[in-house]
């Protein structure tokens, strides 16, 4: 099994690289986990606990499970990957039944943090994205997709995110094999990527 890993600020371009790769590949070749289903269980917290955790540092990431999960894959095993709901902050009560597949890609924005699960991928990519155009994408995604206010997202990037992505997430771009540059809105070029997983099968 090859596992490849896509990283990089949030709105670079993570989610459409992977729609991109879906659209190319047989579902039978190719295996998907998300990060921001390996939230930490909070469902001991309050609305209000949750809603002061910092999504974006790698202490809420649930890595154990992660690894675990990637291991029983690597020896042939299923597993039930658990199903986040941002309005709630918490994993649901549904899962989703991940299968071995020749190639698995794990995609999220600490998924290098951790060094135990970056020495389980095998390629690693970054997408590569000025902050402005990943704010943009950032503020259109939280406000369509995850009932947040305008006034919300622009307080977030600015006390939050921005610096966790310069603690974080920047500096991981040095240990990646492939460096992908998303600073338009048109499409991304996953040519390099592509090949690579073409020749794997």
């Amino acid at each position: 099994m090859l596992v490849i890993g896509i990283t990089g600020g949030t709105g670079s371009g993570k989610t459409t690289i992977v729609e991109e790769i879906k659209k190319e590949f047989s579902k039978s070749d190719i295996g998907f986990i998300s990060q921001d289903s390996y939230y930490n269980d909070n469902g001991n917290l309050s609305f209000e606990e949750k809603n002061r955790i910092n999504f974006d540092h790698p202490d809420a990431v649930d890595f154990d499970l992660m690894i675990e999960h990637l291991k029983l894959l690597k020896n042939g095993k299923n597993v039930n990957q658990p199903i986040y709901s941002f309005f709630d902050h918490n994993r649901t009560e549904k899962t989703k039944l991940i299968e071995p597949k020749k190639i698995i890609v794990i995609e999220g924005l600490l998924i290098l943090t951790n060094k135990k699960l970056s020495d389980l991928i095998d390629i690693k990519v970054f997408i590569n994205s000025k902050s402005d155009l990943r704010f943009n994408r950032r503020l259109n995604r939280d406000i369509n997709e995850r009932g947040r206010s305008e006034e919300e997202v622009i307080e977030l990037f600015n006390k939050r995110l921005n610096e966790m992505h310069k603690l974080y997430v920047e500096p991981m771009m040095k240990c990646c094999d492939i460096i992908i540059d998303n600073n338009t809105n048109n499409s991304i070029e996953v040519d390099p990527l592509i090949n690579i997983i073409k020749n794997n099968l």
